[in-house]
């Protein structure tokens, strides 16, 4: 039984500013840091799913930039297959402003760049990895037809298709009908009423998917980019290990918890001189799966 997920999304460098509170519009704020880390929905959610001890591929775009270099190599050192992650000539590599204030809360602008380039053509290059899959992930950060195309080759090769629609989009409600699960948050459920199964995030509370709700042990909150990332990487990764929906659920709320302790979308950064470093992230995070299965 194949445990690979494919993952269909974005990659971005997040310029992280941290700040007391918020600006309201037209006042100014000063700035306690700025530091860039990884993100991007879709690298963010391959690699949760590599975390949760499932294979995951990644099908994404980043520049000719020396950050998109460093982070494809980065992704195939932490375990994502990037054989399928395209560098892209004249445009540079995604980007996103994410500001946090000190309630762990973000705001965040995202500067779409080679993300855009995401074709059709590119999914289809990788058909054979979507066939071999045992779930396709998808957001909305890429094109619309990139994410629908890919919904159909799921669909055609019966693979589980689990869609974050995030962020809710004009053409959201459409994809989300395609999926055969739909992650979304309390805000986004209600712009999508229709949604036959959605797997709802809580925030603070959990999260809730069928007739299961799992809610999160206390931790000491930094930053809350990312979480629901990994909240929707985790799930897919232990869905296509064979785990059943209640302890899938389970473990995709506590990886979603555990990222609010660190800062940023990922556990390591870019530092000044562009080589990696770890973030002082303990050695287990990296772990594979333990606890009940149903495989």
């Amino acid at each position: 039984m194949s445990c690979l997920v494919t993952v269909v999304g974005s990659l971005n460098i997040d310029t992280v500013v941290r700040v007391e509170r918020h600006p309201r519009p037209g006042e100014t704020v000063l700035g306690l840091e700025l530091i860039d880390r990884p993100g991007g929905k879709g690298a963010n959610q391959a690699l949760a799913v590599s975390r949760a001890g499932a294979s995951a591929l990644l099908i994404g775009r980043v520049g000719m930039d020396e950050d998109g270099r460093m982070y494809r190599e980065a992704l195939c050192a932490r375990g994502v297959d990037v054989q399928h992650l395209q560098r892209t000539p004249s445009i540079e590599s995604g980007r996103a402003i994410v500001c946090v204030d000190g309630y762990a809360e973000n705001s965040i602008v995202v500067i779409p760049g080679a993300n855009t380039a995401l074709s059709r053509e590119d999914v289809l290059a990788a058909e054979a990895s979507i066939a071999a899959s045992a779930v396709l992930l998808l957001q909305l950060e890429s094109p619309r037809e990139t994410v629908e195309l890919a919904l159909q080759l799921a669909r055609k090769h019966g693979v589980f298709s689990v869609l974050n629609a995030s962020p809710v989009t004009p053409s959201a409600e459409d994809l989300a009908s395609q999926a055969d699960l739909v992650i979304v948050n309390e805000h986004e459920r209600a712009q999508l009423p229709n949604i036959k199964n959605a797997c709802v995030t809580l925030g603070a509370e959990g999260a809730s998917w069928l007739s299961h709700t799992k809610r999160p042990s206390p931790a000491a909150l930094v930053d809350t980019t990312g979480a629901g990332d990994a909240f929707a990487g985790t799930l897919a990764g232990y869905l296509a290990l064979g785990w059943d929906p209640a302890d899938a659920l389970e473990k995709a709320v506590e990886a979603g918890t555990e990222a609010t302790t660190w800062p940023g979308a990922q556990p390591w950064v870019f530092d000044a001189t562009n080589e990696l470093r770890a973030d002082g992230i303990r050695g287990a995070s990296w772990a594979g799966p333990t606890g009940p299965s149903s495989s």
